[in-house]
């Protein structure tokens, strides 16, 4: 079973969501649109499941609606919390900021934002609900604590900009970073959380998304599920689409909530790391440096790729494989831990394995894809390049122990970068499009293509299906 997740990890929900959105920051990818009319400005439901990708305090931006930088709605992740403002005229804010911090990149989270302020009592005006739990404690600011006002306006559902994932009035900004599915704009009903998902009667700490289909959307409400990739903006209640802007095909994810794919990790990795395009981009900077995936594994047979993109002239070397939960990642150059015991099992690209360093395979050039197989059941490690699997399917043992393994990248030089894919949401062109065994995943080569130690074998990709039948 993985060492790390969250809710709604491995459980079957019912209701299976099909798709998400991955919105890259540094692309300034956001959605936007602007309604014909006004609609509802004083009661209004917003919920989506996120998934995000950088945990820094900056602030990210879930959905935004107003005129500009002093006139605004907002609901955003900063500091680590959640918030729901809105600012009339630079200094007149109310403001709901959580007390607890959200920074798991490795799990999906549903947030629900219920406002009606034509209700008499303050705290009813405004409800905030995080995976199914209202909160109801708050952080304490000199300026703006404080709930709307009975009857005050808000700029959702205004015919004014609404954006989700960014500022976008007047110049967009603070994008959010990550994934998105079942994003839902409410225009004139206060929903709880309970109509967007439930617990699970088996497993009561588990939350899951429910059809939404039959809610009232009302006027300038949307519904956006993601699963047309050639309109992504496309708004699932027959409303008006949503622009576009900085997206593509290729940021259609089947990372969701009922699906969660490993992804590198943004808390889990040391050193000059810098990851991007929802954790699937990764870029290290020197051989101190190493990058580690969210999920971690003891048994089961698990695939991934690895496309190597850039390398700093002169680098002698960049490595990717695995890693035990018990190796420390602090540990400085690791690029010359070699030996027995030391828990790193790579393939540089000089077709070499670590720790032996001994010749195992083809050297690999820049744009090549290598492919890892590791067998959990037999303790055993392979490694293909372009769908070859290399040393004619023979493979590497490794310890049989207590731990548990995740996959790893690291340099042997500065600046090395590369695009894993572990099936979610691939960042580079899949030619081929090969699921695995069980119809998961989105690779460029068959998982369970070859022979390994002369035999057929099926390997799968890292996602929360897959570790509740294998895992």
């Amino acid at each position: 079973m993985p060492l790390i997740l969250g809710t709604n990890s491995i459980k079957d929900t019912g209701y299976e969501v099909a798709n998400s959105c991955r919105f890259n920051r540094a692309d300034g990818a956001y959605m936007h649109k602007t309604p014909g009319s006004a609609g509802n400005q004083k009661t209004m439901t917003f919920s989506c499941w996120v998934k995000r990708s950088q945990m820094s305090a900056e602030t990210y931006f879930l959905l935004s609606a107003g005129v500009d930088a002093s006139n605004r709605d907002a609901i955003l992740y900063q500091d680590q919390t959640i918030r729901v403002l809105s600012q009339r005229n630079e200094s007149d804010y109310w403001l709901r900021s959580t007390t607890r911090v959200f920074r798991d990149p490795s799990a999906w989270t549903h947030i629900v934002v219920s406002i009606d302020t034509t209700q008499g009592t303050d705290s009813n005006r405004i409800k905030i609900y995080i995976n199914g739990t209202q909160e109801t404690t708050f952080n304490t600011y000199a300026w703006g604590d404080a709930y709307p006002a009975e009857d005050f306006e808000m700029y959702f559902n205004d015919d004014l900009e609404q954006a989700v994932g960014s500022y976008a009035q007047a110049t967009p900004g603070n994008h959010f970073d990550g994934y998105m599915a079942e994003v839902v704009m409410i225009d004139g009903t206060a929903y709880a959380a309970s109509d967007f998902g439930e617990f699970d009667e088996d497993s009561p700490n588990i939350w899951k998304p429910k059809d939404v289909s039959g809610l009232t959307f009302g006027t300038n409400g949307f519904y956006l599920d993601f699963e047309d990739s050639a309109n992504l903006g496309n708004d699932a209640n027959g409303g008006t689409d949503l622009t576009e802007v900085n997206l593509a095909a290729t940021d259609q994810a089947t990372d969701t909530p009922t699906n969660n794919f490993c992804t590198m990790n943004a808390v889990g990795s040391h050193g000059s790391v810098t990851l991007a395009e929802g954790n699937i981009q990764v870029n290290v900077a020197n051989n101190t440096d190493n990058a580690s995936g969210t999920f971690f594994v003891d048994k089961g047979k698990w695939y991934v790729e690895l496309k190597y993109t850039a390398q700093e002239s002169g680098d002698d070397l960049i490595m990717f494989g695995i890693r035990p939960d018990t190796m420390n990642i602090y540990q400085d150059n690791l690029f010359n831990l070699t030996g027995t015991g030391q828990g790193l099992y790579y393939y540089g690209d000089n077709g070499n394995q670590r720790p032996a360093n001994t010749s195992y395979g083809s050297a690999v050039a820049l744009n090549d894809i290598l492919g890892v197989y590791i067998d959990l059941d037999n303790n055993k490690l392979y490694f293909a390049i372009n769908g070859t699997v290399q040393a004619s399917g023979t493979g590497i043992s490794i310890p049989t122990t207590s731990d548990y393994y995740t996959f790893s990248f690291t340099s042997g030089g500065q600046s090395d970068t590369a695009q894993v894919n572990f099936g979610g949401c691939p960042t580079y062109t899949i030619s081929s499009g090969n699921a695995d065994a069980n119809g998961y995943g989105n690779f460029e080569y068959d998982p369970s293509a070859g022979t390994f130690d002369s035999a057929s074998k099926d390997f799968y990709s890292l996602c929360t299906k897959n570790l509740a039948e294998f895992g």
